[in-house]
């Protein structure tokens, strides 16, 4: 139980509250009634005193009449806070200011050495009892230091005591109930912060286990928690789609794979079947059966280069003429484009200057945008692949008048897998095609960019700068 986050939170609040709380509040109160109340009190009733003594020292007859020592008790016995006794040197009460004492009077109390108090600081004896200040006796001389007698208050502030008393006990409640409350609201704060955890483990286990819906977790809790479990929304998120590509990718795998296979093995079954004996059937199956071994490899370039990496393909570039290199790449892409009757268009001028590329994977890049252009284009329609030189730059450019790519799907149409509304009409591609030829086109220094709208075709281009040109 100890080793559970609630329980430690929850102690590392309350063990301070315990420990340090009562001893405050014990040492506050004794502070409160010994250095505060005590030294208070005790200093007044010296000063208190030792006035009364100075005054009724002046007047020797109040210790002599006691008629005399009623008449200056009653005249300053009501200024004071404390009660006052007058005795004679032998200790006996000649008077007091509590009618009560009457009683008293003439009653012999136990005085203090006068030589010993008189040689003290503050010309005093004060007496306690269990912390309590029960009497203070000022000895009385006359001018030539004859012993008069003595003034004695005692016991002035029972009430007070008795009210410093009622002051622990309140102290000590006060001190439970702030453990009490400091003990629920430990458990409260302890719970709340631990139950976002809790809800963030058990997914992360879930998801470890494969049993997790890959779903968001409600932010809650303290800031530091929230980013736990924002990072593992996030990581939720990226988990989910990639477990969404993985589906889609598997299953484009097994179509792409599968038709020209399956094409592969009927022409196979063909040509044992006796199609072999026919030169012209023969022939026909020889040609479509090298195409699906094109489309197979084109399809395993695709794969290679995934499995590579996007972005981390290695490049040879070399200095080229692309006015000599490009005709005679696009020669077989024209005569797809006339098998589909496509009017297909080329212009290359004889002018343009060298770049530095790599021509296998630029042919490479420039053969998924043909191919795109070739299969989205319907019968009778127009492909064209130009080349012109300007700005600096020099701008390979595939156009079609196929369906056009709306707003929307230009968004996403460079991600990989991603097929757009049109495509999605198309039987064949994994929708690698053009991320591959981005990757291919960026690798080399140049870009890769889309002119389009629905219903008016596309055109891609490509641009690469072209060093050292003073054009």
């Amino acid at each position: 139980m100890m080793r559970s986050l609630r329980f430690r939170l929850f102690f590392s609040i309350l063990l301070p509250v315990i420990i340090i709380v009562p001893f405050v509040a014990v040492g506050l109160s004794y502070l409160l009634q010994t250095q505060v109340l005590l030294v208070g009190i005790s200093n007044e009733l010296i000063r208190q005193a030792v006035l009364v003594a100075n005054i009724s020292g002046t007047s020797e007859k109040i210790f002599q009449d006691s008629s005399e020592a009623k008449a200056f008790v009653n005249r300053i016995g009501p200024n004071l806070t404390a009660k006052l006794m007058l005795l004679d040197p032998s200790g006996h009460l000649i008077v007091s200011s509590d009618p009560l004492d009457s009683y008293l009077v003439g009653t012999v109390y136990e005085m203090p050495d006068f030589q010993q108090v008189m040689a003290s600081q503050s010309k005093a004896d004060v007496t306690y009892n269990n912390s309590q200040i029960t009497k203070v006796t000022v000895p009385v001389v006359n001018s030539s230091g004859q012993l008069l007698g003595f003034v004695r208050l005692t016991n002035p502030l029972a009430g007070i005591y008795s009210r410093s008393e009622l002051l622990s006990q309140v102290t000590f409640y006060v001190v439970i109930g702030g453990i009490l409350a400091a003990l629920v609201m430990g458990w409260l704060l302890a719970r709340d912060l631990e139950r976002p955890l809790k809800k963030t483990i058990l997914a992360v286990n879930e998801l470890a286990d494969g049993k997790h819906p890959l779903e968001t977790i409600k932010e809650e809790g303290p800031e530091e928690i929230r980013q736990l479990i924002r990072a593992f929304n996030v990581l939720a998120g990226r988990l989910k789609k990639s477990e969404e590509t993985r589906h889609h990718f598997l299953a484009n795998i097994v179509h792409e794979l599968g038709r020209p296979l399956g094409a592969l093995l009927s022409a196979l079954q063909a040509l044992r079947g006796g199609a072999d004996q026919q030169k012209e059937l023969r022939q026909d199956m020889l040609e479509g059966m090298e195409e699906e071994v094109v489309v197979l490899r084109r399809l395993l370039d695709d794969l290679a280069h995934l499995d590579a990496g996007f972005g981390q393909t290695e490049i040879h570039p070399q200095l080229i003429s692309i006015s000599d290199w490009l005709p005679p790449i696009l020669s077989t892409w024209g005569e797809a484009a006339v098998r589909k009757n496509i009017d297909w268009q080329i212009s290359v001028p004889s002018n343009l200057p060298p770049v530095e590329v790599d021509p296998n994977r630029l042919a490479q890049a420039l053969g998924n945008l043909v191919n795109n252009a070739i299969q989205y284009t319907p019968s009778g329609g127009n492909v064209s692949v130009s080349a012109v030189f300007e700005d600096g730059n020099l701008r390979l450019s595939v156009a079609d008048t196929g369906p056009g790519i709306t707003e929307e799907d230009r968004k996403n149409l460079f991600q990989p897998f991603f097929r757009g509304k049109a495509a999605k009409r198309f039987s064949a591609g994994m929708g690698l095609g053009l991320t591959i030829a981005r990757d291919l086109a960026e690798a080399q220094g140049g870009r890769l960019a889309l002119v389009s709208s629905p219903g008016k075709g596309s055109r891609f281009y490509i641009d690469f700068p072209v060093s050292g040109s003073d054009r």
